[in-house]
């Protein structure tokens, strides 16, 4: 008899929820949701950037992201305007207190690694593992 802890979608699933429980109290101390988190790493790597952007790379549509880049501003990380060269796309920059939170960040990536209890280099294995299942997975879903 198939159980839930024999299927691929339920260690997935079950993981995400373990990895968002280690993430928590980490981004509580600075004030972030995970999404909020993963559109600062972006943006503390490369800022300004578009809109249309964060949401392709996040995998995240506008009714999401929107609301979200919303409180990020609201909490004074980050500008968002109208490009001057063409006011149809959103531009999102970083505030100076979004890039000194960037330090704060810092022992966050050492932080999971620890908790994810992986050797040294198996982090990076796993992250593209999982890359290539979500590539397989989303070719065979459109066909």
């Amino acid at each position: 008899m198939l159980q839930p802890e024999d299927m691929l979608c339920f260690e997935l699933h079950a993981a995400s929820r373990a990895m968002t429980a280690v993430y928590r109290p980490l981004l509580g101390e600075l004030g972030l949701t995970y999404p909020q988190y993963l559109v600062m790493v972006l943006l503390w790597d490369s800022s300004p950037r578009l809109v249309n952007e964060l949401g392709r790379e996040l995998e995240l549509d506008s009714g999401t992201l929107s609301p979200l880049l919303k409180r990020l501003e609201g909490s004074g990380l980050v500008l968002r305007r109208r490009r001057e060269e063409d006011e149809r796309e959103l531009e999102v920059t970083l505030t100076r207190s979004g890039r000194e939170l960037k330090e704060r960040a810092r022992h966050i990536p050492a932080a999971i690694e620890q908790a994810a209890d992986l050797a040294p280099g198996e982090m990076e294995k796993l992250v593209g593992r999982l890359a290539s299942l979500r590539s397989s997975l989303y070719r065979s879903a459109s066909g």
